[in-house]
């Protein structure tokens, strides 16, 4: 596995971690729903883009 396949597991982690949180989020409700449940939904998006590239750039680089 190389750097980049590395970093795209990490970041996968991260993209569940965000995911888990928004779900805990959003069942808790009310105000802190409000102000917190789009912040995470878009670090979530912004995540899973970070780890599509990632995981692409670790197949070019794997030579494979």
């Amino acid at each position: 596995m190389n750097l980049f396949g590395i970093l795209a597991a990490i970041t996968m982690l991260a993209v569940l971690t965000v995911l888990l949180a928004g779900v805990v989020v959003m069942a808790r409700g009310g105000e802190f729903n409000r102000r917190w449940g789009n912040v995470l939904m878009r670090w979530r998006v912004l995540l899973q883009l970070v780890a599509i590239v990632l995981i692409v750039l670790a197949f070019l680089f794997s030579g494979r």
